[in-house]
């Protein structure tokens, strides 16, 4: 049977030979199945490139994590450079997790120091406060969460008011004079609370955006940009009481 279909083959291929040399070319069944064989083969380079560059896509994600990880195990805490208020001590954290609503988990709790109802901040501004501390770790509340209440002054004219969290909109300013000067641009800082807590004073909070206006309103109000980059914490410092001596 193999022998027989080996015999077949070899004369169809004489056949063939015969058929382009003698009877006709066959250069348009070649030309056919070079244009097919082309069109397969552009194809399956295109597909391999594609895999390729993901694979090297995946391949910088997992050394970028790696990084962060080197980064975050290399002890390397700095509260330098955090803006901590003079007469404060600050213990630095980093941001590990989100939390529920607008809150982030730092990875410094009660073993650290670290209390509820104290400022959180970094270099920026006003990041929030404790909500909650377990030994190792603990829960900040952002001040863009719709129950933050915040005492504030303004840099400039040193006018008082509040700023509470708006959800979807960042921030909103309420000054007690609602004929007071008020522009965009304006900065916002904290008014402080009594022993600093839960926040100390002079601590920025953010800019003013945008005004708002309220014909007959007992308040003046305006959105204000918060000076840190709630959406990208790293490294925050958290206020602690200096211990006693």
């Amino acid at each position: 049977m193999r022998r027989a279909l080996v015999l077949l083959v070899l004369a169809a291929s004489v056949l063939l030979v015969v058929i382009d040399r003698a009877v006709t070319p066959l250069a348009p069944v070649r030309e056919a199945g070079a244009s097919v064989y082309g069109a397969v083969q552009s194809a399956v380079g295109t597909a391999a490139r594609a895999f390729g560059g993901e694979e090297r896509l995946r391949e910088l994600e997992r050394e970028n994590a790696a990084l962060r990880a080197r980064l975050l195990s290399s002890g390397t805490r700095s509260v330098a450079r955090l803006g901590v208020p003079a007469g404060h001590q600050g213990v630095a954290a980093h941001v590990v997790g989100l939390g529920r609503g607008q809150s982030v988990t730092i990875d410094a709790g009660a073993s650290s120091g670290v209390d509820r109802d104290v400022t959180v901040l970094n270099a920026d501004g006003l990041v929030g406060k404790v909500a909650w501390a377990g030994a190792s770790t603990a829960s900040v509340s952002l001040i863009t969460d719709a129950g933050s209440s915040i005492g504030a002054r303004m840099a400039g004219s040193g006018e008082l008011g509040v700023v509470t969290g708006v959800p979807g909109e960042g921030l909103r300013l309420s000054l007690f004079d609602p004929n007071a000067p008020l522009a965009v641009g304006d900065q916002v800082v904290t008014l402080g609370s009594a022993g600093g807590r839960p926040y100390v004073a002079g601590v920025p909070i953010g800019t003013v955006a945008a005004l708002e206006s309220a014909p007959g309103a007992a308040t003046r109000t305006a959105l204000v940009r918060p000076a840190a980059r709630l959406s990208a914490l790293a490294l925050v410092a958290v206020i602690v009481p200096r211990p006693e001596r």
